[in-house]
């Protein structure tokens, strides 16, 4: 069993009445969580990482907020990890590399959110760590952006940040096809 999930930033604040919603967030919650119970029924490794914003400027993500914690639909067990983060990357000033070669992980599944920003920084630096990387593309989602005054939906975002990570970063997949891609 070399293949460990990392559920990236599912927490509160992005869903709906939280201060940062995102485009779909439950759909791609409730794709998460079936990862989450794959991976627990085989006992396999998991991961779950959390954002806290300690930038004195942060609107989200805040210490000790209903919004920082743990979406329910993914809550970790008393027995799982759980990693805080206070950057995009999961790796930077964290344990989450260590950990993994403690396992003898060579292989990432990752979901969660924000496909642009967490997601993205996480994926290529799990390349650069040396791990293969799978990521369930319907078990993440991000929001609309504006660039030059334009707005690009969050649906355009994500497919964008999928079909650029394929290939060289990661292999992009359906929760429904997990299974066959586990090491």
């Amino acid at each position: 069993m070399d293949s460990a999930l990392i559920l990236i930033d599912i927490q509160n604040d992005y869903f709906e009445g939280g201060t940062s919603e995102l485009f779909q967030p439950k759909a791609a919650a409730d794709n998460a969580a079936k990862a989450l119970s794959l991976f627990r029924e085989q006992k396999r490794p998991l991961f779950h990482i959390q954002h806290v914003s300690i930038q004195e400027n942060a609107t989200f993500f805040l210490p000790d907020s209903y919004g920082v914690q743990i979406n329910s639909s993914v809550s970790p067990l008393k027995e799982e990890a759980v990693i805080i983060k206070h950057a995009p990357n999961a790796f930077l000033n964290t344990t989450l590399a260590e950990e993994l070669h403690k396992l003898g992980i060579t292989h990432l599944v990752i979901c969660g959110m924000m496909s642009h920003m967490c997601i993205d920084t996480t994926v290529r630096s799990a390349k650069d760590h040396g791990f293969h990387v799978t990521i369930l593309e319907d078990a993440c989602t991000t929001k609309d952006l504006v660039w030059k005054e334009n707005v690009i939906s969050g649906h355009t975002v994500h497919n964008t940040i999928m079909a650029s990570l394929n290939g060289i970063f990661a292999q992009v997949i359906i929760t429904e096809e997990l299974k066959e891609h586990l090491w």
